[in-house]
């Protein structure tokens, strides 16, 4: 079994949640023992080039989700999502998924 890693996005998503204070500080806890991704310029150039890509297939990925797509092709990693644009994502770029 891998490493797990973060995308800052991610970390932000977790904590926005409608969720108690006392969960709040738990995950924050929690958070603090997995590593993030890193995100270079390079990145988030490659961002927009995999948006722009989907665009042209017609699909319609939003800036968060490009970069969390990104960061698992950037680490060659599987992601680990039950949200469905990432099942169209995977059918144009080698994005390895588990549900």
């Amino acid at each position: 079994m891998g490493e797990i890693v973060l995308t800052p996005l991610i970390v932000a998503e977790l904590l926005s949640g409608d969720i108690s204070p006392a969960h709040r500080v738990a995950i924050g806890e929690l958070l603090q023992d997995f590593p993030l991704h890193r995100t270079p310029l390079a990145h988030w150039i490659e961002v927009g080039n995999l948006r722009r890509l989907l665009r042209s297939k017609g699909i319609n990925a939003t800036i968060p989700d490009a970069h969390i797509a990104q960061c698992a092709l950037d680490g060659n990693a599987t992601l680990f999502s039950r949200d469905d644009i990432f099942e169209l994502i995977s059918r144009h770029v080698p994005l390895r998924l588990s549900r």
